[in-house]
């Protein structure tokens, strides 16, 4: 059957991380995806590990279900060609900054008047409404500037420290591929297509608003920004006799069964821990106390102990621990495929189940140009919706 997204064309001028997943999970969902390169291609095709040059893990599994195109925009037959391609999409995607569009007369304001129902998207550091406008921007520099370094350095308890992934690159393409999707909604029911701003830094901001704005979430201030329980010193995976485990009792009822499985079901009447508003003045005793209790089973009666009480709790897994994943396994999770120049892949799957209509790999990731010919010279695209 179809994905969802299916008779959708997207054409992609986007690079590196956010872009480029935003419009995989979108192609994953049937839309056909044509990436515009370069002629050096998108830079994360040059990082390591990789088998062959421009075929890096990262464009791997970051552009699968596309075509790529390489034209140079910055020329005269470039751009012609790359208006061509316009003219035939629903949305146009580019994490170019606004200056650079602009220049290019690609920026919403140029293409609006000739392509009335275009979606046109754009994804950078900053929005252009604000005196940031223009900044350049990368995964780091946003986990700064948005809080995230700060709150993983504990609210500013220790040295500011980034997050071990392109979370923002990632995060920030979910709102992506969500404001298209909307977008694309609203032009069923208008008839027209709209620009849309992703910043990443707002973003970001927003994301992280939700529990770290805290106290100073009312005016006036009932107490600082971050939220307690996530920035206790003893919020960690927690030791046992011979493992490590992720435990967190959330509820009242889930606290008394976690207080009676370490022999002290008194502990639930105690006036500092009975209720979550209790509790959340006295994370980091309740964490140590985890903790302290933690080490004294090992892990598989852990296991099988919170299991049976119900009390939420994950073993710390490694990669290779999440490749043999029983249930991982059994969702057919990690997919392998035969690519035509890379050999032997394993990829994740498409996460989201749909039951009517569901997305699906149609396309291995493309090499440089893959397409060039197939898109601009045989003209295979229909007219659009």
């Amino acid at each position: 059957m179809a994905g969802p997204l299916d008779g959708v064309r997207i054409l992609d001028m986007s690079t590196v991380g956010m872009g480029p997943m935003a419009t995989q999970m979108l192609g994953d969902m049937g839309a056909d995806v044509i990436k515009v390169e370069p002629p050096a291609g998108d830079v994360f095709r040059h990082v390591t590990p990789q088998r062959h040059a421009g075929m890096s893990h990262a464009h791997l599994n970051l552009n699968r279900n596309k075509r790529s195109v390489v034209l140079d925009a910055k020329t005269p037959r470039g751009l012609e060609a790359l208006l061509e391609l316009i003219a035939g999409a629903d949305v146009f995607v580019s994490n170019m900054r606004a200056p650079a569009l602009r220049r290019l007369g690609l920026d919403h304001e140029t293409l609006a008047p000739r392509f009335p129902r275009l979606i046109h998207c754009v994804c950078y550091g900053y929005s252009e409404r604000g005196p940031y406008a223009g900044r350049p921007a990368i995964d780091d520099t946003i986990q700064a500037a948005s809080g995230l370094a700060w709150l993983q350095g504990a609210g500013g308890a220790e040295p500011p420290r980034y997050v071990n992934s392109v979370v923002a690159d990632k995060t920030v393409a979910l709102y992506v591929s969500n404001a298209i999707a909307c977008a694309l909604y609203a032009r069923e029911r208008t008839g027209t297509g709209q620009s849309i701003e992703v910043p990443m830094f707002e973003c970001m901001v927003a994301f992280l608003a939700p529990e770290h704005l805290a106290g100073r979430s009312f005016v006036p201030a009932e107490g600082e920004a971050g939220y307690a329980r996530l920035l206790n010193d003893y919020r960690r995976p927690f030791a046992t006799r011979d493992g490590y485990l992720s435990v967190v009792p959330y509820t009242d009822a889930q606290w008394r069964r976690f207080f009676a499985l370490a022999g002290d079901p008194g502990m639930a009447d105690d006036p500092r821990y009975c209720t979550a508003r209790d509790r959340s003045r006295h994370f980091p005793e309740l964490y140590r106390y985890v903790e302290d209790t933690l080490r004294t089973r090992t892990t598989a009666q852990w296991l099988a102990a919170l299991e049976t009480a119900d009390i939420p709790f994950a073993p710390v897994h490694s990669f290779d621990d999440l490749l043999a994943d029983p249930h991982l396994a059994a969702l057919g999770f990690w997919r392998e495929c035969e690519h035509p120049t890379e050999g032997r892949l394993r990829q994740a799957g498409i996460p989201v189940h749909f039951g009517a209509t569901p997305g699906d790999v149609r396309r291995h990731a493309p090499g440089l140009g893959e397409h060039t010919e197939e898109v601009l010279g045989g003209r295979t695209w229909s007219t659009p919706r």
